[in-house]
């Protein structure tokens, strides 16, 4: 393992300061959080950080790279106006959903968005549309709709992470490197099937049978 990805994985939790805001349409006082200073990674380190982990969880590289790109650019301290983190911006629940300890940690944060990415891909059988959607609104609102729900920010994420997943196999394409095909929606019983259920605290909760 390279000397950086073990000194990041092996990173303490940062902090996470936060500030109280008054939101424009409710009035509402609201804490956000702040991301910490991010030590600078080189493009090339984090570039193998992600075809590593990838590939590791069984996950096309290019489509996490495009997730990465439509997410934050890269930006391992970015935080978005709902609370989402880190390089794969995930919002809290999900970094604990998948065991992120420290979401500004960008080794870790990878790794907990390429499973919630393994996840989706395992639920939609392959389907990269809903799993791209879901990534964006959720499980809930892709089943809900039986596809990409109709909100224009989703449906714009799904465009861009499209747009630039053909440019990321373009470009491992060009420079000689093996593309993984895209995965194909699963046979019957070679995956376990993950079922969807509302519970009664209105919570969705996902079991196998």
């Amino acid at each position: 393992m390279p000397a950086f990805a073990s000194s990041l994985i092996g990173a303490p939790p940062a902090a996470v300061k936060t500030i109280v805001r008054v939101n424009a349409k409710t009035g509402r006082l609201e804490r956000t959080p702040v991301a910490p200073a991010i030590p600078h990674i080189a493009s090339v380190e984090l570039d193998q950080m992600v075809d590593r982990i990838a590939n590791q969880q069984g996950v096309e590289a290019p489509l996490v790279h495009s997730v990465i790109l439509a997410e934050s650019n890269y930006n391992a301290s970015a935080v978005s106006p709902k609370g989402a983190q880190g390089i794969m911006q995930l919002i809290p629940a999900t970094a604990k959903r998948f065991g992120v300890g420290n979401a500004f940690d960008a080794a870790d944060n990878i790794q907990g968005g390429v499973r919630y990415l393994r996840f989706l891909l395992d639920y939609y059988h392959g389907d990269y549309t809903k799993s791209i959607a879901a990534y964006n609104a959720g499980e809930a609102a892709v089943d809900k709709y039986n596809g990409v729900p109709p909100y224009a920010e989703t449906m714009g994420y799904v465009r861009t992470v499209a747009r630039h997943l053909t440019a990321q196999r373009k470009n491992q394409s060009s420079a000689g490197t093996t593309v993984s095909q895209p995965a194909q929606p699963a046979e019957p019983n070679a995956h376990p099937h993950i079922q969807a259920e509302l519970g009664a605290d209105g919570l969705v909760y996902y079991k196998t049978p």
